[in-house]
C-alpha cells in the first residue's frame, strides 16, 4: 500500500505538478518583469532619458564574464564559486541525460546531454561552490549583517535538488524516495524562484543594464 501512495504521489508530481510548478515558474517571471518595468518607469524616468544600448551590453558582458570586473578581480575565492555555481546550477538540470531522456519520452523533446561521469564532477563542483558561498555567508562580517535566514534556506533550497538527485541516481539510501524529494524540491524551487531574489536570474540582465545607462552618461565604468 505504501508502494502504491509513493508511486501515486511521483505520477503526480511528474504530471499535474510539474506543468503547474513550470507554469507558475514562467508566468510569475513575466509579471515581475512587468510589475517592475512599469513600476520603474512611473518612478525611475530619468534612466529612460539617456538610453545607451553600447553601454548597458558592455555592463552586462563584463559581468558575466569570469573576472570581467574590478569587484570580482578583488574577490578571486567567491569569483570562482560564484560562476562555478551559476554555470552548474543552468547546465546540469538542461543537459543531464536523465532529464533529457524524461522529456524525450513525456514530450519529444531532447538536448544535448552531457556524460554521466561529467555531470557528477559538475555536481560536487557545485555543492563545494555552495559551500563556499553559505561559509562566506558567514564569515565575512560585511556579507553576513545582510544576510537574513531566508537567504540562507534559498541557497540550501537550491542546492537540495543536487544532493537528492546525485543520491537517487548512485541509489544511496532508498531510491524512491529519494527520487520524489529530488523532484518534490525542484518544483518547490521553481515555483520560489519568480517570489523571491531567486529572480536575479531575468533581473539582473535589466538591473545591469541601467547602471550601464546611468555611468554610461557619465563616462564611467560599471566595471
Amino acid at each position: 500500500m505504501e508502494a502504491q501512495r509513493m508511486n501515486e504521489f511521483y505520477e503526480f508530481l511528474t504530471g499535474p505538478a510539474l506543468w503547474a510548478a513550470f507554469i507558475i515558474f514562467i508566468v510569475g517571471l513575466v509579471v515581475r518583469v512587468a510589475f517592475l518595468y512599469g513600476l520603474s518607469r512611473e518612478r525611475d524616468l530619468v534612466f529612460y532619458n539617456h538610453v545607451d544600448l553600447k553601454w548597458g551590453v558592455r555592463s552586462i558582458i563584463h559581468w558575466l564574464i569570469p573576472f570581467g570586473s574590478v569587484s570580482l578581480r578583488t574577490q578571486p575565492l567567491f569569483t570562482a564559486a560564484y560562476f562555478i555555481f551559476h554555470i552548474c546550477l543552468l547546465g546540469v538540470p538542461l543537459f543531464l541525460l536523465a532529464h533529457n531522456m524524461l522529456w524525450q519520452e513525456a514530450y519529444g523533446i531532447s538536448l544535448p546531454s552531457l556524460p554521466d561521469s561529467v555531470a557528477d564532477v559538475l555536481t560536487v563542483l557545485f555543492v563545494i561552490s555552495a559551500l563556499v558561498l553559505l561559509v562566506r555567508r558567514i564569515v565575512r562580517a560585511e556579507v553576513r549583517i545582510l544576510s537574513s535566514a531566508w537567504d540562507y534556506f534559498l541557497l540550501v533550497l537550491t542546492s537540495a535538488p543536487f544532493v537528492t538527485g546525485f543520491l537517487a541516481y548512485h541509489q544511496v539510501g532508498p531510491y524512491k524516495l529519494t527520487l520524489i524529494l529530488h523532484i518534490l524540491l525542484s518544483e518547490i524551487l521553481l515555483i520560489v524562484i519568480p517570489f523571491s531574489k531567486l529572480g536575479h536570474i531575468i533581473l539582473f540582465f535589466f538591473s545591469r543594464a541601467f547602471f550601464g545607462f546611468e555611468m554610461g552618461r557619465r563616462g564611467a565604468r560599471t566595471w
